[in-house]
Order: structure tokens, then sequence, then C-alpha cells
């Protein structure tokens, strides 16, 4: 996905688990949108059990929110930690439109050239 380094589908959502609360060190493009991928399409699945089965498709999507919850907000944060902004933008979603806006254009940016403040290029282990 142009960031240096090819991820895949399982790697990317093998690192969005391993790192469940990991705030530190840097998370290129491609595994922070695998992740979201996998979210959305287990979310559909899920959906798709709760118009079949409503009481245990309810349950399913709520524990799945439960268990996905930590590792969305630490890869959002090392994402923003790869284009070299402190984690703490994370909050910046929680003005109305704007913000969610914002994260996006962000979290489509490619991330620093380089080693940055976070850490090195890629989320790489130097």
């Amino acid at each position: 996905m142009g960031d240096g380094i090819e991820r895949t589908l399982g790697a990317s959502v093998s690192m969005f688990f391993n790192k469940y609360v990991v705030f530190a060190g840097r998370a290129p493009r491609a595994e922070y949108w695998w992740s979201m991928l996998f979210i959305v399409i287990v979310e559909a699945i899920l959906g798709a059990v709760s118009v079949i089965e409503p009481s245990i498709g309810g349950i399913l999507i709520g524990i799945f929110g439960l268990v996905i919850i930590l590792p969305s907000i630490s890869v959002m944060v090392r994402r923003l930690h790869d284009i070299d902004r402190s984690g703490w933008w994370f909050w910046i979603e929680l003005v109305p439109v704007v913000g969610i806006i914002l994260l996006l254009v962000w979290f489509c940016t490619k991330g620093t050239s380089g080693p940055n403040r976070f850490g090195p290029e890629n989320g790489a282990v130097s």
C-alpha cells in the first residue's frame, strides 16, 4: 500500500491482536486499513447472523465490540504516531463531523519517511 512494507490481511490482523494494548510505536497505513477491513467484514457477518437469529447475533456483536475496542484504539494511536502526531489527537473524533473527517485524512496520509520521535518507519523493530 505504498508504505514500503507489504502487509497482508492476515498479517495485519495478527499484528492488530498481538499489539492488543500497545500504544507505543507506529502502524503503517496497510496495517491500519487491513485491520479496519477485518472489523467491517466480521461486523457484516455478525449483522447477518443477527438478522437470522437476533438473540445470538446481538450477543456476538456485543462480545466482538468488547474484544476489539482496545486494539482498535491502539492501532489508531500507532497510526497517528506514523504521521508524527501525538496519540492524544485520537480525541479529535469527539468533534462532530470535522473530527472524523480530519482523522480520516490523517489515516490516509503516508507516514513520515525514516524514523520519527515514535520509532522506526513501518513499525519495524530496530
